[in-house]
């Protein structure tokens, strides 16, 4: 996993949290340093909850990092698509705030990009081919994790401590018998469903 080819600094971007019924989506961009960055940076699916946690630490204490956040209204108001590119777009922005500048190239992984003004290259499977890419899925799904962890507080049936939302058995026999919450996607068919149940 090498960035080579490209001009610096070169930005790194991926999400967390298109599939799940509930939670936001969280996009992250990351200009890692071009000496000296973390071991192991990876594919965040590939890496365990703990050693993403540890790297997520370890990127934020030598990058320049920005995260971009669409709550679940604005999701059901603009299709998943849409609040995707808009969280990468934000986490961008937040990045060229940081940095004082514009990138010289951004990385996306996947096969689209936001309509934006950046230089930049879409690659399919980026979290496994780039460096900067795979720092960014570690930080948005460590980010998004957690946020999942921390609203399973509020709401403990749905399981999120453990499905981060997306539909587990635990998770959809909780919405069948308690009903959607502030956080679950009206929009997504299981929810939906729900809705006209009730």
């Amino acid at each position: 996993m090498v960035d080579t080819g490209f001009p610096m600094p070169l930005c790194g971007v991926d999400e967390a949290g298109r599939g799940p019924l509930a939670g936001p989506v969280v996009a992250a961009a990351v200009i890692l340093p071009e000496r000296d960055c973390p071991g192991g940076i990876n594919d965040s699916k590939k890496l365990t909850e703990k050693t993403r946690a540890r790297l997520c630490a370890e990127i934020r204490a030598c990058a320049i990092v920005g995260v971009g956040v669409v709550e679940p209204a604005e999701i059901d108001r603009l299709n998943i698509y849409w609040a995707t590119m808009k969280a990468m777009t934000l986490a961008v922005d937040a990045v060229v705030e940081a940095l004082g500048c514009h990138p010289a190239h951004v990385l996306v992984d996947g096969n689209r990009l936001p309509k934006w003004g950046y230089s930049a290259t879409a690659i399919v499977g980026g979290d496994a081919k780039s460096l900067a890419i795979g720092a960014a899925s570690i930080v948005a799904k460590h980010v998004r994790d957690e946020m999942m962890i921390a609203a399973a507080e509020a709401w403990p049936a749905y399981g999120w401590h453990s499905n981060k939302g997306y539909g587990s058995a635990t998770h959809l026999a909780a919405l069948r018998e308690h009903g959607p919450t502030p956080l679950h996607r009206r929009s997504f068919a299981p929810v939906a469903q729900c809705y006209l149940d009730l």
